[in-house]
């Protein structure tokens, strides 16, 4: 009898070994895939993918920093829709804003397109400027209903993810091309924080809804994570982009949730930072990554 046990017993850990052993080949065959992907940005390419229903990951350059740009719309998002959950804020609530909140011309914001001598908006309505169509003056109003963006940081260092930094606004941030890496985050902790977002309760429901529905919505960057997935995949998520000068983007980014085909969701940050190659290429990158890390873990491995 106690041979049969210590025999089951040994079984038992080779097929344990054995699954955890064919687990981590197939992560670094796609870890190899991204890693060949990554060579047309002609930049720097980080990545980090978490199954959230298992726990399976993916990393190339995941812990290194790069400038988010306007992906740090999220976490600011996050951080207003945590005062109105703590009833210091209310969505319903209007919202002054004048000229002297916009941003410069050179800057992506339709608020200020729309509404050029200001307006009086909801902060429901600014959450989703800012998220759905990535309006830098509507998220810098945002900022100012924080309190300045150490509140918006201390929000999120405060959930855990401490290797996130929102240093500057995007007044700050568009007039100088540089300023940019004071905004930075690793591709691990941004998806931390989707996953934190998606599956901790850290926000209401109600609250949650909201923000889900502004990423799903969002028009930006529809040939990044989207970009290469079958027609009707539901991704939630925000892009960040850096102007061109002289050759260089800075930033090209999008993180994210997709729903995998199995029902699972995959969140994945794809950062690609300091590149001369075209907007198509630096954009198709991030395409060709989001379905390899798709079809691995959507069945299609």
């Amino acid at each position: 009898m106690t041979t049969c046990k210590s025999l089951l017993v040994n079984i038992s850990f080779a097929l344990v070994f054995l699954f955890q052993t064919n687990l981590s080949f197939g992560q670094n065959v796609l870890q190899a895939k991204i890693g060949q992907c990554a060579k047309n940005a002609n930049g720097n390419v980080g990545v980090y993918a978490l199954v959230l229903e298992t726990g399976e990951t993916v990393s190339y350059n995941g812990d290194k920093k790069f400038p988010m740009q306007s992906v740090y719309k999220f976490p600011i998002a996050m951080a207003v829709l945590d005062r109105v959950d703590k009833k210091q804020l209310s969505l319903n609530k209007k919202i002054s804003v004048t000229k002297a909140d916009y941003i410069a011309k050179i800057g992506h914001s339709p608020l200020r397109d729309k509404f050029p001598n200001g307006t009086d908006i909801a902060i429901k309505d600014l959450v989703k400027y800012s998220v759905s169509e990535s309006d830098g003056s509507a998220s810098d109003v945002l900022v100012r209903l924080l309190g300045g963006t150490k509140f918006a940081n201390e929000y999120v260092h405060r959930l855990g993810v401490k290797d996130i930094a929102i240093a500057t606004t995007e007044k700050i941030q568009v007039e100088n091309d540089t300023i940019q890496y004071q905004n930075w985050a690793t591709p691990k902790a941004m998806t931390s924080l989707l996953n934190i977002f998606y599956t901790r309760h850290k926000l209401s429901a109600s609250s949650r809804a909201v923000l889900l529905n502004d990423m799903i919505t969002s028009t930006p960057g529809a040939k990044r994570l989207k970009g290469l997935l079958p027609v009707g995949t539901i991704v939630a998520h925000k892009t960040g982009t850096a102007g061109t000068f002289n050759g260089l983007t800075r930033a090209t980014n999008d993180a994210g949730i997709i729903t995998l085909p199995n029902g699972k969701h995959l969140a994945i940050t794809v950062f690609i930072a300091d590149s001369h190659s075209s907007e198509e290429i630096r954009e198709l990158t991030i395409a060709k990554i989001g379905k390899a890390a798709f079809d691995y873990w959507g069945g299609g491995k």
